[in-house]
């Protein structure tokens, strides 16, 4: 056992600890990972099954799809060594594809959908090809 007196002090001065983000930085960190949904590639693949196989119910499946290929677009931007000119196609045709309202009349609809779900793969697959993602399946 030690007496009370024994006990070493430090007695050099240590610094306060001062958080490294503002109150309001935290907020808006804190907001944006309540938002944040991590990338599901086996929900991504469901979708695009979906898209080019069924007859889809449009509206849902058209903004998962939007959804998905927000993500591989940003995944895409984020692999900057590994971009080439399938890379830059991919995400010209993802950004063009993702602002394009879906059609009312039906079949045309459906092959929006379609394009979008071919496109949505493919860009899977080129991520996986370039191993910035892991194979979904």
């Amino acid at each position: 056992m030690t007496a009370s007196g024994a006990v070493q002090r430090f007695t050099r001065p240590v610094r306060p600890w001062t958080p490294p983000l503002s109150g309001g930085q935290l907020t808006t960190v804190l907001d944006r990972l309540r938002v944040w949904t991590a990338f599901d590639g086996g929900a991504l693949l469901d979708d695009v099954a979906a898209a080019l196989d069924d007859v889809p119910p449009a509206e849902e499946l058209a903004e998962r799809l939007r959804g998905h290929l927000m993500r591989l677009v940003t995944l895409a931007v984020a692999a900057e060594g590994e971009q080439d000119a399938t890379a830059t196609r991919l995400i010209e045709r993802a950004r063009t594809l993702r602002v394009e309202d879906l059609p009312g009349d039906r079949w045309k609809a459906v092959a929006h959908l379609r394009r979008m779900g071919w496109t949505t793969n493919e860009f899977h697959d080129w991520l996986v090809a370039v191993r910035y993602l892991k194979d979904a399946a």
